[in-house]
């Protein structure tokens, strides 16, 4: 029996399913079924989608799975971010202060606003001319 944790994340159009396995590689990182760093290339975005492992000390503890689509690059990393957080707070629910402090178990509520009728775009208006 494979026993594993997850949680789901979601930022804007991305949606990642976090697994955290606690046999197999542990340490390693795989998302949609590459190395994280090679799925990963844009500087920052591995180390920010790993933050919660790191802000409750359980870095490679864990084999990581993730299954993450929608979205651009930084939707899809914050979706990890999210996704992971609450993967780790089914493991432990005593990790919630901690969690919770980091800010990793909000969701981020920003979405792109819809154009509206009449504008250019959701806010911006045709130019006024007086004559």
């Amino acid at each position: 029996m494979v026993s594993y944790y997850e949680g789901v994340g979601r930022r804007k159009a991305a949606t990642a399913r976090v697994r955290l396995y606690t046999e197999g590689q542990l340490g390693a990182v795989m998302v949609n079924d590459r190395p994280a760093e090679e799925y990963f290339t844009r500087f920052g975005d591995m180390e920010q989608a790993m933050e919660p492992l790191q802000a409750v000390g359980l870095e490679g503890s864990f084999f990581v799975s993730v299954h993450v689509n929608g979205g651009g690059v930084t939707g899809q990393t914050d979706a990890v971010c999210h996704g992971l957080a609450r993967a780790l707070l089914t493991s432990d629910p005593e990790l919630r202060p901690t969690l919770r402090k980091g800010g990793f178990l909000t969701r981020d509520p920003r979405v792109k606003e819809r154009k509206k009728p009449g504008l250019k775009r959701a806010r911006k208006a045709p130019q006024y001319t007086k004559r």
